[in-house]
């Protein structure tokens, strides 16, 4: 919802602390306020400052552009009332904030009163008094058939218990689950979301120790808090959302989408969208075609092949036969047919000749060998092991990576995706609140990278070539887009991004390196995950020489951490299923590049699109076009 002249809120405890500046904020931008709290000089100074700040936008009105009314909010015949005048006032609600709060000075187990200092009092002010607005504001916004937004204040200590006030504490947890319950409210244009700061210099705030606060990192400026409310309101995809503010971490929202993974279970309606029927009809083929490495060479073209192979039935007893539909292409392809990702002695590289090329695929379980039970045949895998190049490949059981469906989007999730999602996670340690760089961003990692980096609650900056994929990046939230093409990099991070970048995700090499490790924040983490700049060339893979590189990262404090997938095997499927998960609910979105390659014939010709910079997204071979036209796309 874009906050603008005309529309109208309702603030409670809008005479004083965070109310009071919520109130002024919505004011300054021709919003029209009903302030209601029980004190009553105060609510009205308000009224006239928002009164001054509306003149601006509005002239000549037969009502006022503010109002107040006083009204002790655990009072429910009152606050009808109060929700009545605005309507009758205004002719609808669009916005309402409910701020009104208390803490008790009495603990709990020694209070024997029913007065307005009592525990009891406190939860009807900080909990029941939020539900019974919360239903009036939806009552009103339903009457007038318009999108609305609702902001319960919540408080951090309704995320993680304030020892000092318990009754505050349990109050605004509960405030926190009541309003993430009601995301259902969305599909009838009403979006519900919770805001919880830490500490706020309000009169309230200013009764929590100093040390305690100072411990704690110091209190919010009120500016953070009115730019996190106007996040709620302005940003249509958040409903049920809970934003948690800190001065130590800044914004971000909580839970974080691994937290929330391992209690959201997908609606039946969900499941029914990635439903998957298995064939009846798969014939098994004498022989198929699969790519072969037979020379070592960065040149994928000259170094592969494409040879016919007998299929052998039976397999052998714990291996699982894979009929291929998409296989996902990977910069890394050259490094793999050069032989650089063999280990032990260089010259024994010729004697593993010929080798079996690809990464990555998904497909169909084509047959069992007999001692594997937890399969079975018809049903959708993912495999992450070399050979999937082919038509048909034998995969030991282990390998195998049960997955909803066989979909280009889902190849994308594999290397792309998987070393986005644990990288940032063990690699980056990456937490919420702060800057995160991705280069080549629009590429079938980095558009994951940026994704997951936003989900986490960070400001993203991402890098690429071109108008096409500054789009789709800006498409998928990225705050700050740098187009290398039209801007210079180095120019963009100096100015604007003085004290340096938090987190680094880095697939470029070469100068881009250089540069990324100058633009380090202090503390801050690179993450090499590819050096694609590099892998290609008369001479391949070469050796970089980054001078005072040691100096660098002694100086701030950095770390500077490699990433190679192959070695979190064992956080793989967790993963899959997470970004499955997100992608599934909508939180997620998959970019595949549109130019279609079909057959293992067509793999080289993917290869050097990749390498020559055009590719937008993820690039996918078609091995078998024929099975794909049966496959619904999610």
């Amino acid at each position: 919802m874009e906050i603008k002249p005309g529309l109208s809120a309702f603030v409670t405890g809008g005479a004083s602390g965070i109310g009071k500046a919520l109130s002024l904020a919505l004011g300054a931008k021709g919003v029209f306020v009903t302030v209601v709290d029980f004190l009553e000089e105060k609510g009205k100074e308000v009224v006239s400052l928002i009164e001054k700040e509306n003149a601006k936008f509005h002239s000549k009105l037969e009502f006022p552009t503010a109002l107040f009314i006083r009204c002790d909010v655990a009072n429910s015949r009152d606050l009808a009332a109060a929700f009545e005048k605005h309507v009758a006032t205004y002719g609808g609600l669009d916005i309402c904030i409910n701020s009104a709060g208390i803490g008790t000075s009495i603990p709990f187990y020694n209070d024997q009163t029913d007065g307005t200092h009592s525990w009891r009092h406190a939860v009807n002010v900080n909990l029941v008094a939020v539900i019974d607005c919360t239903r009036l504001a939806i009552k009103a916004m339903k009457a007038a058939q318009k999108p609305g937004v609702i902001i319960n204040l919540g408080s951090a200590s309704g995320l993680y218990p304030l020892y000092t006030d318990p009754i505050y504490s349990g109050s605004k947890g509960g405030v926190v689950m009541f309003t993430r319950s009601l995301v259902p409210y969305k599909r009838q244009g009403i979006r519900i979301n919770v805001l919880c700061p830490e500490f706020v210099e309000t009169e309230m705030g200013s009764k929590i120790d100093a040390k305690f606060v100072d411990l704690m990192g110091g209190f919010i400026p009120m500016k953070t808090v009115i730019k996190g409310a106007f996040e709620l309101i302005t940003d249509e995809s958040k409903a049920g959302s809970c934003l948690w503010i800190t001065h130590r971490r800044g914004m971000e929202y909580w839970p974080t989408p691994a937290e929330e993974a391992k209690y959201l279970v997908r609606s039946s309606a969900s499941r029914k969208r990635v439903s998957f029927k298995a064939p009846t009809n798969l014939r098994l083929p004498q022989s198929f075609e699969k790519i072969v490495v037979h020379t070592l060479s960065h040149n994928f073209r000259n170094a592969t092949r494409i040879v016919s192979t007998p299929l052998r039935l039976p397999i052998e007893p714990h291996q699982v036969l894979v009929k291929v539909i998409y296989a996902g292409v990977n910069a890394s392809d050259v490094n793999f047919s050069s032989g650089r990702y063999f280990t032990g002695n260089n010259k024994d590289l010729g004697s593993r000749l010929p080798f079996d090329a690809g990464f990555e695929a998904v497909g169909i379980i084509a047959a069992l060998g007999e001692s594997v039970r937890d399969l079975k045949v018809g049903t959708p895998a993912a495999i992450m092991t070399f050979g999937s190049y082919a038509e048909f490949t034998v995969v030991p059981a282990k390998h195998i990576l049960p997955v909803p469906r066989p979909d280009p989007e889902v190849v994308a999730m594999l290397t792309s995706g998987l070393t986005a999602s644990i990288a940032l996670e063990k690699a980056g340690q990456m937490e919420s609140g702060k800057v995160v760089l991705v280069t080549a961003a629009a590429g079938g990692t980095g558009q994951f990278a940026v994704q997951l980096a936003k989900l986490a609650g960070n400001k993203v900056v991402a890098t690429c070539g071109g108008k096409e994929k500054a789009t789709l990046l800006k498409e998928l939230g990225v705050d700050r887009v740098i187009d290398y093409k039209v801007e210079n990099i180095k120019t963009v991070l100096k100015k604007e991004f003085p004290k340096g970048v938090d987190v680094i995700y880095e697939s470029v090499g070469g100068d881009m390196f250089g540069l990324c490790l100058n633009a380090l924040a202090v503390h801050g983490r690179l993450i090499v995950i590819g050096m694609i700049s590099q892998y290609q060339g008369e001479h391949g893979w070469m050796p970089s020489n980054y001078t005072g590189l040691c100096e660098k990262i002694l100086a701030k404090s950095q770390t500077v951490a490699g990433f190679f997938l192959i070695q979190y095997g064992h956080l793989w499927q967790q993963h899959l299923d997470r970004l499955f998960d997100l992608f599934s609910t909508g939180k997620l979105k998959v970019s595949i590049d549109p130019k279609r390659f079909v057959g293992v014939h067509a793999v080289a010709d993917a290869v050097e699109y990749l390498h020559s910079g055009k590719s937008v997204g993820k690039v996918v071979v078609c091995i078998d076009p024929n099975f794909s036209k049966q496959v619904a796309k999610l």
